[in-house]
């Protein structure tokens, strides 16, 4: 697929994005040259690849989820101008 300064111009209209000569040229270069590799890569076979879910060759490893408050409530409230027992008091947002 090439790209064309007729193509760029129209794009670039579309995202009202103002292009000068120079710039649209650069961007049909670099463009086309972006479509070319594209085309190479969907030339090749990959069909016996299986897909990657890390560089890595080891599989994930799950965890259990565990419920946590981190053992640092007070710690966690010393941070609060305003509190009551066990939780944060914050101005009402919602009337």
């Amino acid at each position: 697929m090439s790209i064309d300064k007729d193509k760029i111009k129209h794009v670039a209209k579309l995202a009202r994005i103002s292009l000068d000569e120079k710039k649209t040229d650069s961007l049909t270069k670099d463009l086309s040259s972006i479509f070319k590799f594209i085309e190479q890569l969907n030339e090749l076979d990959t069909k016996k690849i299986e897909p990657l879910s890390s560089i890595l060759n080891e599989p994930l490893r799950s965890r259990e989820d565990e419920i946590n408050d981190g053992k640092i409530k007070d710690q966690v409230l010393e941070n609060s101008p305003k509190k009551n027992e066990e939780f944060f008091i914050v101005p009402k947002v919602v009337e």
